[in-house]
């Protein structure tokens, strides 16, 4: 799709609905995936944590190929139905087998059996989430309906993260019946429910633009191209700083509750406020940013941040309900990590729009999808590695003083130092609303 196609004028709350729809269930199964399928095959199903920190880490091997290709092969692709649709549809099949064997496995299971399902998942995954975010960039070109657009998707998308924790945590009040192994099989039927539906929804009611440039760089030369666009490597390295954070602090969230605070079913309530306040946050940050810039406002969100995860380190047996009112905190701020990041990635495939004369989105988000998977594989693997060097062990009611405090330390600080860094990466970002506005002029002068 050239310069001229890209919409200018706000989308209607129809399109965005239906374009948001397709982001339910990445984010309903993307939880329970990088927090709980850690703690269940390690402290419950008796793999070693080390071992499932470094299958997480080995799955990344595969992504560092399949995530490029997938993204170079959808911005090629060529068909009547478009080149985003026809991969979001056949993908659908190979995330909903993943997830039934990875949420509902039958004991005995092993190590090879994680990474084959992992592996599954993460390809489907792929086949997903890169035309489809590569699809947000594509339905508009300007600076703040970007920023809607994103928000939109990532409200839908959190509403139903959001309604697939309401689910347990009411099957643990009204009914009893509340786990680990009980939160996975209701998340996971649930996702497989709606994995077709929302998806199917999504390309049979969004129109997608066929007037475009399939790019004709070779996969090689494109991203050496893509690693002179100067905003995107500043952009890239923040978040893959922010997610890194992010992902020790998901990977550590229920060892931290169930044996630092004590409570043994109640860690997807937590889940629930956190995800909750992060629906509460959106709106807010899409405004925020509209008027003090994007990337300010991300620096405001990391920050505040750092500061309540601190917080946590007061904490101890028996106060689980102490810590709700931090984690609503950091929830309303971390809404600004959904939104912001996403949309400024949009902008920075502006400049190579400029710089090429093609429309490789898809590329763009290979490699963005490709860092968020790497963050979110390093993290578990540098979280559970070290949280097995300081002697803790899962399940045992004979961990040391010291393995409890280095399980308190790596979840707080952890996190704290990833967002902390990240801002300081951000504050200077040169790509802001006026440069950007500058940028689109040049796209019009060059028919682009």
């Amino acid at each position: 799709m050239n310069g001229k196609n890209l919409s200018s004028k706000p989308l209607s709350r129809k399109t965005l609905f239906f374009y948001g729809l397709a982001d339910m269930p990445i984010q309903m199964a993307a939880i329970p995936v990088a927090a709980f399928i850690p703690n269940y095959y390690g402290q419950d199903l008796g793999l070693s944590i080390a071992a499932v920190g470094t299958i997480w880490l080995l799955t990344r091997l595969f992504d560092a190929v399949s995530d490029p290709l997938i993204g170079w092969l959808s911005d090629r692709t060529n068909t009547r139905w478009g080149r985003r649709r026809v991969w979001m549809v056949a993908a659908v099949p190979v995330m909903m087998l993943a997830i039934y064997k990875l949420f509902m496995p039958l004991a005995p299971v092993t190590e090879l059996y994680l990474l084959c399902w992992l592996v599954a998942l993460w390809t489907g995954w792929t086949m997903l989430f890169i035309p489809y975010y590569a699809w947000a960039a594509e339905l508009s070109d300007e600076y703040n309906e970007r920023t809607r657009i994103t928000g939109w998707r990532a409200w839908i998308g959190m509403a139903a993260n959001v309604v697939s924790k309401v689910v347990p945590v009411a099957a643990i009040f009204f009914f009893g019946f509340g786990g680990t192994e009980e939160t996975l099989l209701l998340i996971g039927i649930m996702t497989l429910i709606l994995l077709p539906l929302s998806v199917g929804l999504t390309v049979f009611n969004v129109p997608e633009g066929t007037n475009y440039k399939p790019t004709a760089i070779p996969l090689l030369p494109g991203l050496r191209l893509m690693m002179k666009n100067s905003p995107f490597k500043r952009l890239v390295l923040a978040f893959f700083v922010n997610q890194l954070g992010s992902a020790i602090s998901t990977a550590l969230v229920v060892f931290y509750i169930r044996n630092v605070l004590g409570e043994a079913q109640s860690s997807i309530v937590m889940l629930l406020v956190y995800y909750g306040f992060n629906l509460l946050g959106i709106p807010f940050w899409i405004w925020f940013s509209s008027k003090i810039g994007k990337h300010r406002a991300w620096c405001i969100g990391l920050s505040f941040f750092s500061c309540f995860q601190m917080c946590y380190l007061a904490l101890g047996a028996g106060d689980f309900y102490y810590m709700l009112p931090i984690t609503a905190c950091t929830g309303f701020l971390g809404g600004s990590f959904w939104v912001i990041p996403n949309s400024m990635k949009a902008d920075v495939i502006d400049v190579d729009r400029l710089e090429t004369g093609e429309d490789r989105a898809a590329w763009y988000f290979a490699v963005w999808s490709f860092t968020t998977k790497l963050a979110l594989s390093i993290g578990p693997w540098l979280a559970l590695t070290l949280l097995a060097f300081v002697g803790f062990e899962p399940g045992s009611i004979e961990s040391s003083a010291e393995g409890l405090s280095g399980l308190k330390l790596l979840f707080v600080l952890g996190p704290t130092t990833g967002f902390l860094l990240a801002a300081a990466i951000t504050w200077g970002y040169p790509l802001d609303e006026k440069e950007h506005s500058r940028l689109r002029a040049k796209l019009q002068e060059a028919g682009r």
